[in-house]
């Protein structure tokens, strides 16, 4: 690898088997790196090393390395020093032991290197060792020393080249007995079908896929002050408002948002129809709770409150028109019931006439013959 620059040189220990390697990083930072500058002038600001007792600039060669007691006394520790060291790993990467990758803790993982075989004579064991490991599926754990300590270091394959990545100590990792939350929280069984539910609706993704987008626009930011351009200014991001206070609301609200993204039916999992809205809002107080109206079935649109308002104003419409016309209806059937009343009696006043008529004829009839 001539195009990268080594930053150690030295050799795997594999038993009785070295294999000589260049240790490359594996990773690079693309973040972006500022300069402090004077506000005033613009001038760049710089520090320099200065010795203390002679209170003037010193350069890189007069500077050397010492330890700070605990009373602030400076050891001088040289670099002879730290060369005769009894340290096995000085220039050796000293395989201990090959485990499954599941018992390496990923909070012990630090920064990642590439072994890259020194030479024609390492390829050979250099590549028995890539297939020893990739046939076994395990990771080898190491010792080794740089940059003036013994580290802890984790080899496994990527590709067709042996990566090591540094490990810290067991003893570095701290405990997590203050920060795990309060035990006596439950968790519903229908809540957890709804976060996986969640889970299973994002789905996976494509790691290499994602980029850094603050990068991305502090970029465009810079590269438009540096043509004189007034920078853009950034959309608004949206926040979720308020306090999500019911947890069941928020999980199907997510698990809804999820499907809908990726133009999937919902409601599957939450049991909910296609549309219908779950909306998480913050819960009233007593005092708006008595005194709000309660409102029944959803908010109604403007052209569907039209319609019914129009067939409102048609049928009470209608029934004024029927109401006056049963009026109408029954006041002619009065006025003929009154009119039949008369004419009946009539007709029996006219037939009591006439049998009184009758009557006092045939009374003087009588008479007439009893004088006779």
């Amino acid at each position: 690898m001539p195009h990268v620059r080594s930053i150690w040189n030295g050799a795997i220990s594999f038993g009785l088997v070295s294999i000589p390697i260049k240790l490359v990083n594996a990773t690079e930072s693309h973040s972006v790196s500022f300069r402090q500058i004077h506000l005033d002038d613009g001038g760049r600001i710089r520090y320099r090393k200065v010795c203390e007792v002679e209170d003037r600039e010193v350069t890189t060669g007069e500077i050397g390395k010492a330890y700070e007691d605990a009373d602030g006394t400076l050891i001088p520790v040289t670099d002879e020093d730290l060369a005769s060291l009894p340290i096995p790993t000085a220039r050796t990467i000293e395989i201990v032991a090959f485990v499954p990758a599941e018992r390496i803790d990923p909070l012990q993982m630090d920064t990642a290197y590439y072994l890259a075989a020194s030479g024609v004579p390492a390829t050979k064991p250099y590549v028995l060792l890539r297939e020893a490991l990739k046939r076994s599926r395990k990771v080898a754990v190491a010792k080794f020393a740089l940059r003036g300590r013994e580290r802890l270091g984790m080899l496994r394959v990527v590709d067709d080249v042996i990566a090591m990545h540094g490990l810290l100590w067991p003893d570095e990792i701290r405990s997590t007995q203050e920060v795990a939350p309060d035990a006596s929280v439950t968790v519903r069984d229908k809540e957890l079908d709804l976060a996986d539910a969640l889970m299973d609706t994002l789905g996976e993704v494509d790691l290499s896929e994602l980029h850094d987008d603050y990068r991305e626009a502090l970029e465009e930011l810079i590269a438009a002050k540096a043509s004189g351009e007034i920078p853009a200014a950034p959309p608004a991001a949206e926040r979720p408002g308020g306090k999500v206070l019911d947890l069941m609301a928020a999980l199907e609200k997510s698990v809804r948002a999820a499907k809908e993204s990726r133009g999937e039916e919902i409601g599957e999992a939450t049991g909910t129809e296609p549309g219908e809205p779950a909306e998480v809002t913050p819960l009233p107080s007593r005092r708006s709770a008595r005194t709000a109206p309660k409102e029944v079935g959803g908010k109604k649109s403007t052209s569907t409150a039209k319609k019914t308002a129009a067939k409102k104003t048609a049928a009470k419409s209608t029934a004024k028109s029927t109401s006056k016309s049963t009026d109408h209806a029954v006041g002619k059937a009065g006025a003929a019931t009154k009119s039949t009343a008369k004419k009946t009696a009539a007709k029996k006043t006219s037939a009591k006439k006439a049998t009184a008529k009758k009557t006092a004829a045939k009374k003087a009839t009588a008479r007439g013959r009893a004088s006779a």
